[in-house]
Formats: structure tokens, sequence, C-alpha cells
């Protein structure tokens, strides 16, 4: 193993503490930040490269991990999906760090996904997604489609009354796949098919005149319109300004996003967007004392009172902790070792509750439903006790037969009904 030096001078160290006889680690535990710091989407990425970076830190204040410290290893994937294949690759080989924390995009984790299999790397992806994958050589921290999608469509099904449903997402392959688990569950709860558009742009967009002229048109029969919003990245800012010029208040038409959180709204005039709705399984309003420590933590860190916390920010913070605690509980780095001891790994939610880390490599998480407010935050208005993440979901009939079991049946896409385990790479 290319760590067994560093690592047996880690584990003497451990024991003996870091003073005894002179003994010192022979490197730092790396850890890779695979986050996009240019481009469309750095408007989201750049805080979770932060973010990591005061992980990192705030460790090392603790000891580091096996008597070690830590150092973070940033790259900058810019927005290019090829790249992040690319970036992963030269922190894996170049740099040879020991995990990676990373991505946001469906598509940017699709193209580093072959990389970190062919290699036996690690990567910890922090955002909700589409699901539909299960990889060895990832843990997925964030939601799964009945994590937030669905319930977020519940919530409007069951409290708002929505009989039409507007799809509006960037032009990618987690809308489109969500979309698609949304479009079925919509139709199996009696919604007809002419009641549901669908609409998709590309990354950056930034003329939505048209297309929200279009949504407001749904409702001309008196039926309650509803948007489901998997825009991503710097095009929300421009939806969100014509859906103000376009006088669209949340009361005639409710949008809830799933990619729009704190920092998105930070630099946004929100005082037309009070109402509006989003689904996450975290909002910096959260009112208890883990939550009060970690934003302190992170203003300190950051040096302003001014920067907010947010959904993916959690997911990191969580993920790093069960790493942490899975490292020291396995003795070493070793991926191996590692994803063994993730198994059944548990640590605080910031919003109450405890996460645990599933067999299918997803998380056990709470769904939150909140309200813009006029100074960019959310007023939470609904919280379930925590959901396990689903890795295939049951609203597509080639999922539906679907599971992940990673430490019994070693497999990420196993059949029910074959009782095979099949091969992800048709997947990708």
């Amino acid at each position: 193993m290319k760590y067994s030096t560093k690592l047996a001078a880690c584990a003497m160290t451990a024991l003996l503490g870091t003073t005894s006889m002179g003994l010192a680690c022979t490197a730092p535990i790396k850890v890779g930040v695979l986050h996009s710091l240019s481009g469309t989407m750095a408007i989201s990425e750049t805080t979770l490269k932060d973010t990591m970076l005061m992980l990192v830190d705030a460790q090392n204040k603790k000891g580091g991990v096996l008597g070690c410290d830590l150092e973070a290893v940033v790259v900058d994937p810019a927005s290019d999906w090829p790249l992040f294949a690319e970036k992963g690759r030269e922190l894996l080989t170049v740099n040879e760090v020991d995990v990676i924390f990373g991505a946001w995009t469906s598509v940017s984790r699709k193209s580093v996904l072959p990389v970190l299999e062919e290699l036996n790397g690690l990567m910890f992806y922090p955002v909700q997604y589409e699901g539909e994958e299960s990889s060895k050589n990832v843990f997925y921290t964030g939601a799964a489609p009945n994590q937030q999608a669905i319930p977020a469509v519940d919530y409007y099904l069951e409290e708002l009354g929505v009989e039409k449903f507007a799809l509006l997402g960037t032009d990618y392959v987690y809308p489109r796949t969500t979309n698609n688990i949304l479009k079925s569950y919509l139709m199996s709860k009696g919604i007809a098919e002419e009641d549901i558009f669908v609409n998709y742009t590309p990354f950056g967009h930034s003329d939505w005149a048209t297309i929200v002229g279009d949504v407001v048109a749904l409702g001309e029969d008196g039926k309650q319109v509803g948007v489901v919003s998997t825009i991503n990245g710097d095009a929300n800012i421009g939806f969100y300004k014509e859906l103000a010029a376009a006088d669209v208040s949340a009361d005639d038409i409710p949008v809830v996003a799933f990619s729009v959180g704190e920092e998105e709204l930070s630099g946004l005039d929100t005082t037309n967007l009070v109402g509006h709705l989003a689904a996450w399984n975290y909002f910096m309003s959260a009112d208890t004392a883990a939550n009060a420590e970690f934003i302190k933590t992170w203003q300190d860190f950051i040096g302003s009172t001014d920067r907010v916390t947010n959904d993916p920010m959690e997911a990191h913070y969580i993920g790093f902790n069960m790493w942490v605690n899975a490292v020291e509980q396995a003795g070493t780095t070793d991926v191996d070792a590692v994803r063994t001891a993730m198994y059944g790994q548990t640590f605080p939610n910031l919003t109450g509750g405890m996460a645990e880390m599933l067999p299918n490599h997803h998380l056990t998480k709470p769904v939150l439903i909140g309200e813009i407010t006029a100074d960019g935050q959310f007023d939470i208005i609904s919280q379930t006790d925590p959901v396990p993440g689903d890795a295939w979901t049951d609203f597509l009939p080639e999922s539906a037969v679907l599971t992940s079991d990673w430490k019994e049946l070693e497999c990420g896409m196993y059949n029910t009904e074959t009782k095979t385990c099949v091969q992800l790479t048709s997947n990708y």
C-alpha cells in the first residue's frame, strides 16, 4: 500500500502521543477537494471548498486523524464536466489523496465516477441528486429523490392543492431523471399528463421571459399551478428576476426549488421571492444548539458574519466526520477498510436527530420544506423524521426491481426478481 509507512508511523504516534520519543507522521493524510471555483457552478461550489478547508482545519486542531495532520488538496474543475475526470485522476495519482470530497452536478459526478472505480478512489458527494446510482466508490451524502423531490410534490398536492405542474430544469441528467420520476409519480397520483409541463434550459440560461409566460398561461383555466425547479447554478438569478418582473408571487404560482439555498439567495433581492419554497434536508434557520455552533464556527473561519450556511455544507460536515470516525475505527485510510467501517456510522444532524450511513451508500435524512423570507433565509414550515435514502426509485419500472447493498450483497444494482447483480457501467 502506498501509505503503509506513513500509516505505521501514524498508528505508533496515536499510541504513544505526538511527542513521545520524537515520533511524527512521515506525511500528512491528504483530503482532495474537487469543486468548481470558476464557471457557472462557482456560485454554489466555492462555498463547499471553503467548508472543506474549515473542516480540515478544525480536525487538525483536534489532533488530526490517526495522529496525523490532514492536508486539503484543492483543484478547480471550472464547471467543465470532462475536467472533473481529469482533476479527479490528478488528485488520486499525482497528489495521492486518501479521499475526495466534491462535485455538485450529476454530470460532474458521473464524469469522475469511472476514474474513482478504475483507481479505487473514494469520494463523498454532498448534493441532492436523481438517484438511480450506487457505486462502491461513492458515498452519497445529499438527498435521493425520496428525501427531497417526492416529499416536495406531496406538499404541493396535500397542502397547497396544486393541480398543474411546471417541471423546469437545467438540461442535464439530474433534472431529466428527477422529472421523469416526478412525472410518473404525479400520474400515479391522478395528475393528467397534459397538466404536467416540462422544460429544460442550458447552464447559464438568462432569457426567462417566454418560459415564465408559458408557466403563467398554464393557469388560465383557473387551476392552481406549481413550479418544481431543478434549475442549477447562476441561471437561477435570471429565473427569479423574471418572476419578479412578471409580478408572479408565491400566492399566484409557488415555486419549490431543489438547488436554491441560502448561498444562492445571498446574491438576490429576495423582496419579491417571499413565500416561494425550497426542499432540503437542512436550513440555516434550524433552531438547534449544534447548528448555532456550526454557524459560528463557519463565520469565524470565513471572517464574516454575513456568510450563510446551506444544505450541501451540512452534507459535507456529516460525511467528513463519518469518514474521520471510519478511518479511526479502521486504523487506516485504506479505501476498502474505510468503506467497510462506514456502514452503520452515525453522526448528529444539525437540525436534530441522527444521520446513519446505510449499506446502499446513502444517508438517513430528515426532509424540510422552507419558505423564503425577506432576509434571504427560510422559515421551516415542514420537517420529517429521518428518511432512509433510496438508491433506486419505486416510480420507474426498470428501477423498482433493483436494490443496493454493498455490505451483504456486495452489489449496488441487485435485481430482486432475477437474484442477480447487474453491472453499473451501462448506467454511466
